[in-house]
C-alpha cells in the first residue's frame, strides 16, 4: 500500500467512479484501475462492489476512507511544514465557504491573507448549507471552513472560531417592490413574489416565516445557485431575503435595500479539525 494507491481510491470515493477520479487527477484511466486492483490485493478485501460502470463501496471501503485520509493529510502537513521553513512563499489552502460568507467575511479575510503570503494558493469550494461545511472539514477534503448558522455549530473533533453575526435583509429591483421605512416587518410583505433559496439555508428559512406571516405572499424561484439572486432581483422577478453580507454588492448594483424585521441572524463561524493546521491555515485563522 502506497499513498498514491490512496490517493486514487479517495479521487474515486469523491468523484463518484473510475472516469471522473481520472480525469481530476490528471492521469489515464487505467492507471487508477490498475492502483485500486493493487491496494486490494494487498488489503485482503474487495473496496468496491463493481455493477457495471457502477461502484459502491464495500464495509471494508467504507471504513478504509478517514484513515485514507489522515495519511494524506499528515503528507499534506509534512511538505508544508517543511516548505514554510524559510517563510511561508507558497502552498495552498483550501477552504470551504457557504455563498453568503464567501461575499463577507471571507472574501475580507483572502484580501488580506493574499496581501501577506502572495505566493499561496488560496482555494474555495462551494457548500450551500452549514452541514456540508462541516462534513468538508471533517472528512478532510478543505482544512478550513467558513459558515453561517442559527447557532453556533458545536461537533466532535471539529473547532469552531466564532467571527460574528450576519442580520438578514431584503432586496428588491425597485421602489414599490417593498414598503419604505426600516425595519420591513413581515406581514407588510403581502403579496410579494419572494426569490429564495434551498430548503437547509438561513435565508430559506427567513422566506418561510415570511409566507406564512403575510397574506398573498408567495415564493416566485427557489434557487441553488446564490449568484443568479441579484440578477433575479433586479429583472424585477422577485425580492429576495439575503444575509446583510450582500448589501454593498446590492446597493452598487442599483438594487433597493431594506432591513428586515426579524429575530433570526447569523452566526459567522470559521472551522477547522482538532489536531495540527498547516503553517498557512495557522496564519489564516490569526486573521479573526
Amino acid at each position: 500500500m502506497d499513498v498514491r494507491q490512496l490517493q486514487y481510491f479517495l479521487a474515486v470515493v469523491d468523484h463518484g467512479s473510475v472516469h471522473r477520479a481520472a480525469k481530476e487527477l490528471f492521469v489515464a484511466q487505467p492507471s487508477v484501475s490498475q492502483a485500486l486492483r493493487a491496494l486490494e490485493r494487498d488489503l485482503g478485501a474487495d473496496l468496491f462492489h463493481r455493477t457495471g460502470r457502477r461502484l459502491v463501496l464495500t464495509p471494508a471501503g467504507e471504513v478504509l476512507i478517514e484513515p485514507a485520509r489522515e495519511v494524506l493529510r499528515g503528507m499534506e502537513l509534512a511538505r508544508a511544514a517543511v516548505a514554510a521553513v524559510d517563510g511561508l512563499v507558497s502552498g495552498r489552502l483550501l477552504i470551504s465557504s457557504m455563498p453568503s460568507q464567501a461575499v463577507s467575511p471571507l472574501a475580507g479575510m483572502i484580501s488580506r491573507f493574499s496581501r501577506r503570503f502572495p505566493g499561496v494558493e488560496v482555494v474555495v469550494r462551494a457548500a450551500a448549507t452549514p452541514p456540508e461545511v462541516v462534513a468538508a472539514v471533517r472528512v478532510g477534503r478543505v482544512e478550513l471552513g467558513v459558515l453561517g448558522a442559527p447557532e453556533t455549530p458545536k461537533h466532535d473533533g471539529v473547532v469552531v472560531r466564532r467571527l460574528g453575526t450576519q442580520r438578514f435583509i431584503l432586496v428588491a429591483g425597485a421602489d414599490g417592490q417593498v414598503p419604505s421605512g426600516e425595519p420591513v416587518a413581515a406581514s407588510a410583505l403581502a403579496g410579494v413574489r419572494l426569490i429564495v433559496g434551498q430548503p437547509g439555508t438561513g435565508m430559506r428559512r427567513v422566506a418561510d416565516d415570511i409566507v406564512r406571516a403575510a397574506e398573498g405572499c408567495r415564493i416566485a424561484v427557489e434557487v441553488e445557485h446564490r449568484e443568479a439572486v441579484l440578477p433575479l432581483v433586479l429583472a424585477g422577478v422577485g425580492v429576495a431575503v439575503v444575509s446583510e453580507s450582500w448589501r454593498r454588492l446590492a446597493l452598487d448594483a442599483g438594487a433597493v435595500v431594506r432591513d428586515l424585521d426579524a429575530d433570526d441572524e447569523l452566526s459567522v463561524c470559521l472551522i477547522h479539525r482538532a489536531g495540527r493546521l498547516s503553517p498557512a491555515a495557522v496564519e489564516f485563522c490569526a486573521d479573526r
